[in-house]
């Protein structure tokens, strides 16, 4: 291993990214402190994939390191804001399991043969209107419930509900992503070796 791909500036940012999601959690129950850290880290997570690319510091880990953290950054809420969140935060980490061990940092552009709505999703790195209904699903959904729980949404209610339908849309269709991924997983796992040999 290279200590100095630890030192990549992309992979600093989810270092940092982490430091504010252990802040957030910290003041889970003062949203004047826990909004700004939480949603700065979200933020950030668009910054370290450029950034990578621009400095030429692409890596395994870093791909890695992105993912863990938006997972984590995810189940923070998932679990506070939902009985069931507990279920979706694990639906996120057995795709994270998934895709990281068979494809690795590649697993974005690994979906040339999938359902026509799993691409969809994935053109582009999420870069279409439906990818970024599905990301806002994602990430958006917890965040959402968050500020429900906190009596934050002062909004009439049908656009609270109109939002809140949105999300769910989009989360739903994330879990369609998800599950095929979990499905070519194991698709992958018991394939017949001998078969492949043969061929």
């Amino acid at each position: 291993m290279s200590a100095r791909v630890l030192l990549f500036w992309p992979n600093l940012i989810g270092y940092f990214r982490m430091a504010l999601l252990l802040g957030a959690w910290t003041f889970y129950d003062s949203p004047a402190s826990f909004l700004p850290l939480y949603i700065t880290s979200v933020l950030l997570d668009g910054l370290d994939g450029w950034l990578a690319r621009r400095l030429g510091q692409v890596s395994e880990f870093g791909a890695w390191l992105d993912v863990v953290v938006d997972n984590l950054s995810r189940a923070l809420l998932w679990t506070r804001v939902s009985q069931v969140g507990w279920l979706v935060s694990s639906l996120e980490w057995c795709v994270f399991t998934c895709n990281h061990c068979s494809k690795g940092e590649d697993w974005k552009n690994s979906f040339d043969s999938s359902p026509k709505i799993v691409r969809a999703i994935m053109t582009n790195g999420f870069r279409t209107p439906l990818g970024v209904l599905v990301v806002s699903g994602l990430h958006g959904l917890p965040l959402w419930l968050y500020g429900a729980h906190q009596g934050l949404l002062q909004l009439p209610l049908w656009i609270q509900a109109t939002l809140t339908a949105l999300l769910l849309v989009g989360r739903a269709l994330a879990s369609v992503a998800e599950v095929w991924c979990i499905w070519t997983h194991v698709k992958f796992l018991t394939r017949n070796k001998n078969e492949e040999k043969k061929h």
